[in-house]
């Protein structure tokens, strides 16, 4: 049962709380074409495969497009102006650390990493974690740091930075020019979301079961 129930952040579209440079902005993340621009097809499947197993998403609503947000990230070259000690640039670690997680995966149960059941993705995943992954397709670059500096650090990101996240954390977006002014613990604004509390989300849960 959603927290936040019938809330929707784009109605704030033509609200005082989106200025014209936060909805362009916003239109822009809308509009990211789901086909790739930067990663090849092979590389964008394997992509779409881990994410799906870091930012696993609730059946009933569209999707996320994880992938397609992280390949407009590599297609822009957008970049955080640092990188880890024995890190490529962004744009090649990216392209690296893909296909060597096939690599590993072939190696180890004879398919790409998408072809694998959950599983064992995740259990690649999580040695690629822990830095136990040593094919010879990472050439120099450490699994571990690109883990958790490009794989983990870009997915997730990816995920949060869509209104659809947005609405699903009950979160108002930037909200420029109002800006926010109950910055306390457990407050809100009057125009932010309002969470069902564990109490109210029983009740719901109660009052269904006697509809039925």
């Amino acid at each position: 049962m959603s927290r936040f129930p019938g809330y929707d952040v784009l109605r704030k579209r033509r609200t005082p709380s989106w200025n014209a440079q936060t909805r362009r902005v916003v239109e822009a993340r809308l509009a990211v074409p789901v086909e790739p621009r930067f990663l090849t097809a092979s590389e964008y499947v394997t992509l779409q495969a881990v994410a799906a197993r870091l930012v696993p998403q609730p059946a009933g609503r569209p999707p996320v497009p994880v992938a397609a947000l992280v390949d407009a990230k590599l297609h822009e070259d957008r970049q955080e102006g640092y990188r880890g000690d024995g890190m490529p640039r962004q744009r090649e670690a990216w392209r690296r650390g893909l296909r060597a997680l096939d690599a590993e995966a072939c190696a180890r149960h004879g398919a790409r990493f998408h072809a694998l059941d959950g599983a064992a993705q995740d259990t690649l995943l999580r040695r690629m974690q822990q830095g136990e992954l040593d094919d010879a397709a990472w050439e120099g670059m450490p699994p571990k740091t690109f883990f958790s500096q490009r794989l983990a650090h870009d997915v997730v990101a990816a995920y949060w930075s869509h209104p659809t996240a947005w609405s699903e954390m009950g979160w108002g977006g930037p909200a420029s020019p109002r800006g926010y002014v109950r910055m306390g613990f457990d407050e809100r604004d009057p125009w932010e979301a309002a969470e069902i509390r564990d109490g109210d989300r029983v009740a719901a849960m109660r009052k269904n079961l006697r509809v039925g």
